[in-house]
């Protein structure tokens, strides 16, 4: 699996600018708060448009060339730095939101997140690493091509980070999942990137 990624976009002050061509396990883009980090991944997922450029995830164009794929049709797994669960739903149904009508492998992702204690409660009674738990757990159902993290670890505590970088590195090293990660703290890139961006 690879990301071809070669993009501008004007946003107010800011230009971003981004070439890419990366494969297998973690790309982080890592650097300084409002640089553009998080516009990138929505583009990748399809939320913001580049003025100009191409995306391409295994030689399958997301955008250029006359082509723009709807979000819903890029299989992007995409976990934002809040969880964003739904709050009317208790985790098992947050879970089985991405993944519709099949279940397959629904054991073993709540397995290795450790969540499966989890899947009665409501959102608000979660600690933030569950929560953030959940989210990667119900971005990993919906089989995605690729994963997208951005800055998954900001608000959590030094113990619940290191819960989410474990799930990380298993998504990374076990799971298989290709992920373009978004954050500003080196320690982080260094540890879960099998290559940093710096921007």
């Amino acid at each position: 699996m690879s990301f071809e990624i070669d993009i501008e976009k004007r946003l107010g002050d800011a230009h971003v600018a981004l070439t890419l061509d990366a494969g297998d396990g973690a790309t982080v883009l890592f650097g300084p708060s409002g640089i553009g980090k998080s516009s990138v991944l929505n583009m990748v997922a399809g939320l913001l448009a580049p003025d100009r450029g191409r995306i391409a995830v295994d030689g399958d164009t997301l955008f250029g060339d006359g082509v723009d794929v709807p979000p819903e049709r890029r299989r992007a797994g995409y976990v934002f730095q809040e969880a964003r669960l739904f709050p009317h739903m208790r985790v098992r149904a947050n879970l089985l939101y991405g993944a519709g009508d099949e279940t397959e492998g629904f054991e073993d992702r709540i397995g290795f997140l450790g969540i499966g204690h989890l899947l009665d409660r409501w959102p608000r009674t979660l600690s933030g690493g569950e929560a953030q738990r959940v989210a990667i757990g119900r971005a990993l159902l919906s089989r995605p091509r690729f994963l997208l993290l951005d800055e998954p670890l900001s608000s959590l505590d030094r113990a619940r980070r290191e819960e989410i970088t474990r799930a990380i590195e298993h998504v990374r090293d076990v799971v298989k999942l290709p992920i373009l990660m978004v954050t500003h703290d080196p320690g982080e890139a260094e540890r879960i990137g099998t290559r940093v961006v710096r921007m």
